[in-house]
């Protein structure tokens, strides 16, 4: 049966996890909307005791200038591996979003996504963080970090705005963080694994032969990008709306020199902020979990509300069970151009894909999405045993669903 999960907007703070008909409800506040498509939802779940890692703030960042939107200090959360994982990592890069102009930046610095003094001082380890070996069984007893983002320009940015108040020193916060690890044992690693959702996902794409540099020649080194593949394509008036938006980060954030050479020695940097002109060209074996109609992508980058005045794909962008036809004809063609950007990335044998039709975002951060008795699964292989069977070499994945709504096992969003 297909999972849908309903979200509804309150105007208090409150968070309600019901359920009811088959469904999961959750109630959230507006500015919670982008953050549960982010996180997902094992924050509210109440159905098993994750684990709750602490804050580690990186003390020598400073000096080096790798501080947050407003200047202070950025952090991770570290839960040390054990036994056979003694010697492996695993590095979760947070996604988030991004700031695209001063003001959506001064906000932003408010907040835990700018700012280390809003961050929690204890998150949930769950999915492919978690230390449970029925939850996670691959990863369970590895070195697991979760990197928070505070830079808003996916860890990639070198620039600041003094009349503002604002660092943009993403690039400074990966390289002060890979640092601070390796001093704590990650330069002694046998395997590593870096990974990451969202902002996160593409995050993990700009860095990835980076991070495989850091380390000893001898380390296995992949790396695992979720819901990162984001799309250079027009929006349903035909604007370029997310263009827009990353020609914006690459401005104000100085991105351009953090992004990979073998790709702006030929486009401009806007194009190579886009994972479909570098997924290809990559040295370091990479893994795409994706679903096929990207629900953030719908929402804010193909019908956000800015390209449909009338409000025309209202319903369907927040619930697609309200589509018409030709709606889902649309979709259909955004699908299409994501299994395109992919062919010639699928052709190596190194690289892993699973991409599934869901209407979803974000599945390995979530313990329902990751690895439970109802996972989504192409050809009956949930996302961990498609991803453990890639890292560990046990099988060649490149798994691509059929289309929608042929998927019974989706987790999809639905928002109310």
């Amino acid at each position: 049966m297909r999972k849908l999960f309903l979200l509804g907007f309150v105007v208090a703070g409150l968070i309600l996890g019901t359920e009811a008909n088959g469904y999961f409800e959750f109630n959230v506040t507006e500015l919670d909307r982008i953050e549960e498509l982010e996180y997902g939802f094992s924050k509210y779940s109440s159905n098993f005791n994750p684990l709750m890692v602490g804050l580690t703030l990186i003390r020598g960042a400073g000096a080096k200038g790798a501080v947050c939107l407003d200047g202070t200090l950025p952090g991770y959360h570290l839960h040390r591996g054990h036994g056979s994982g003694a010697n492996s990592w695993l590095i979760q890069l947070e996604g988030g979003g991004w700031c695209d102009n001063i003001r959506n930046c001064v906000y932003r610095k408010k907040s835990r996504r700018g700012s280390s003094n809003y961050m929690e001082k204890q998150i949930q380890f769950t999915g492919i963080l978690s230390n449970k070996a029925q939850q996670n069984p691959d990863f369970f007893n590895w070195n697991r970090v979760k990197l928070r983002y505070c830079d808003g320009g996916s860890f990639s940015g070198d620039s600041q705005n003094q009349a503002a108040g604002l660092q943009f020193r993403g690039e400074r916060i990966w390289r002060a963080a890979m640092e601070d690890l390796k001093a704590k044992g990650m330069r002694n690693a046998k395997q590593a694994l870096l990974s990451g959702c969202s902002a996160g996902g593409l995050a993990v794409i700009l860095r990835c032969d980076e991070f495989r540099n850091l380390l000893s020649r001898s380390t296995k080194v992949k790396c695992l990008s979720d819901a990162g593949l984001f799309l250079d394509t027009p929006d349903v008036s035909g604007g370029h709306t997310i263009r827009n938006l990353y020609n914006g980060v690459v401005q104000l954030q100085g991105v351009k020199n953090n992004l990979p050479h073998i790709c702006t020695n030929h486009l401009n940097p806007t194009s190579c902020f886009f994972p479909q002109n570098l997924i290809s060209q990559m040295k370091t074996p990479l893994f795409i979990v994706n679903a096929a109609y990207d629900i953030w992508q719908i929402q804010s980058s193909l019908a956000p509300p800015s390209a449909d005045p009338s409000g025309y794909w209202h319903e369907c962008r927040l619930n697609h069970g309200r589509c018409s036809p030709a709606q889902i004809r649309f979709l259909q063609g955004f699908r299409d151009q994501m299994l395109r950007a992919v062919r010639g990335f699928s052709n190596s044998r190194k690289n892993g894909l699973f991409i599934n039709s869901c209407f979803a975002h974000c599945q390995t951060e979530r313990q329902d999405t990751w690895f439970a008795d109802d996972s989504p699964v192409i050809h009956k292989k949930a996302v961990a045993i498609a991803v453990g069977d890639w890292y560990f070499d046990r099988a060649e994945v490149k798994l691509i669903d059929c289309p929608y709504p042929c998927d019974r096992s989706c987790h999809n969003l639905v928002f109310r």
